[in-house]
């Protein structure tokens, strides 16, 4: 008989709800806080590649270690430990002489988040349901909406950029010390569940309502897609085992072109997710003349569209069809960036962003709930894989490469740029979805 994973305490999940708002946060703070650090420090604008570098190096390492460590740490002593290493990380930035001291503290922050969100999604996939999994990374959206608007407080209140990453920095401490409290109680859940406990599935989003019935497929996860492969980019799912057929070569999934186009797709949807965020900032200040102030407002207002389109878009896609949403998600992308192009008013760039942020929300989960209608289900797994490594990439070096170009032109390039990208990502995801998946041997 199969058990049930024990359910966790409210304080557990409460705890694990603040965890994903912090992971969050960091990211919703550079994006305002860039142009004050690039004056305080004297550094081009292009320089925040190295910190986006820096912090995904960071967490795709942990990310990879903490599956290792987690048996012979426990989830609770990881994520103590991971959340203080966290609140040190954004303490140096606070205290940072200098763009070299920030780097270094971008990879420790990247290493700290990395191991958060591993060992946080490792907890929720024995004691959690798909309802408080996919509010879980949904909470992450949450934390990148708030990041903007504690830097703007700071800066407006006329201190410095350093108060907001303190600020920050503050809030990890008290979490770290909660989870130093509960380290014990969180090896119950854990130690409760067995290979039996897993969450209950929901149909595909696809399946017909009457006559006939389509194979179980699970919900999608909520996720975000601004800073690491798993969690911080925004998704958690799980695949059933491919049929009982002979075992599939890695070569025969590598020879896929739907494979590669999926891999590209996802590494420009994350690329456009996280520029929209981080250069916004300097466009509606530099660009649209917007003060500060309502321009981190408006920063904010984008990664809340993004949450809310999560929510309502998650259900929208269950009742309509996931390939319909998807669709007209990249659309909706498309007119978003759209509309930031145009020379035109700040407000009509900070509506593009907003449309942007609602439109792309449901994309990412999409993306991987659909992989094996475009790749096969016994290349499933190998591709969504391949998928979300590669986003983490998009995630760091497009956004960069944004910067680069921003710092050799003007500002007013990330519109047609954002455009550009979203025009890419339509005729990607088309191009993969005809290509039909292989027929099992």
């Amino acid at each position: 008989m199969s058990t049930s994973p024990a359910r966790p305490r409210a304080a557990l999940l409460l705890l694990a709800y603040l965890a994903f708002v912090s992971l969050g946060l960091p990211d919703g703070l550079i994006g305002v806080g860039w142009p004050s650090i690039r004056a305080d420090f004297g550094v081009p604008t292009e320089a925040v590649g190295l910190v986006l570098t820096a912090g995904t190096a960071g967490y795709l390492t942990s990310s990879v270690l903490a599956g290792f460590t987690l048996a012979r740490l426990g989830v609770g002593v990881l994520l103590a430990g991971s959340t203080l290493l966290a609140a040190l990380a954004l303490t140096g930035y606070a205290v940072s002489p200098g763009l070299a001291v920030v780097t270094g503290c971008a990879l420790v922050l990247g290493l700290g988040s990395g191991a958060i969100d591993s060992g946080l999604n490792a907890y929720a996939a024995a004691a959690l349901g798909p309802r408080q999994m996919n509010w879980l990374h949904a909470f992450f959206g949450l934390g990148v909406a708030i990041g903007p608007l504690i830097m703007t407080g700071a800066l407006d209140a006329g201190a410095s950029w350093r108060w907001g990453y303190g600020i920050v920095a503050g809030a990890e401490l008290l979490l770290a010390t909660a989870f130093v409290f509960t380290v014990r109680a969180w090896r119950a859940p854990a130690a409760g569940a067995t290979a039996d406990a897993v969450p209950p599935r929901t149909p595909a989003p696809d399946a017909p309502r009457t006559g006939g019935t389509a194979p179980d497929t699970p919900a999608p996860g909520i996720g975000d897609a601004a800073s690491g492969p798993v969690g911080s980019l925004g998704v958690v799912v799980e695949h059933a085992p491919p049929p009982a057929t002979r075992p599939v070569p890695v070569r025969e999934t590598l020879r896929l072109p739907a494979v590669w186009l999926g891999t590209l797709a996802f590494a420009v949807y994350v690329a456009i997710e996280v520029a929209s965020g981080l250069w916004a900032f300097l466009l509606l200040t530099e660009g649209r003349g917007l003060s500060a102030g309502t321009a981190g407002l408006c920063v904010s207002a984008y990664w809340g569209s993004l949450f809310v389109g999560r929510v309502v878009q998650g259900v929208v896609a269950e009742r309509l069809g996931a390939a319909g949403v998807l669709r007209a998600s990249l659309v909706g992308m498309a007119a978003g960036a759209a509309l930031i192009a145009l020379p035109a008013s700040a407000w009509v760039a900070v509506a593009g962003l907003v449309v942007v942020g609602f439109a792309a929300a449901p994309v990412f989960p999409l993306l991987t709930l659909t992989t094996a209608d475009r790749v096969g289900a016994a290349h499933a797994d190998r591709a969504i894989g391949l998928q979300i490594g590669t986003s983490a990439l998009g995630a760091s070096l497009v956004p960069a490469g944004i910067g680069v170009l921003i710092g050799n032109t003007s500002v007013q390039v990330l519109g047609p740029v954002l455009l550009a990208l979203a025009l890419v990502l339509i005729a990607l995801h088309a191009a993969g979805s005809r290509r039909r998946p292989p027929t099992p041997a």
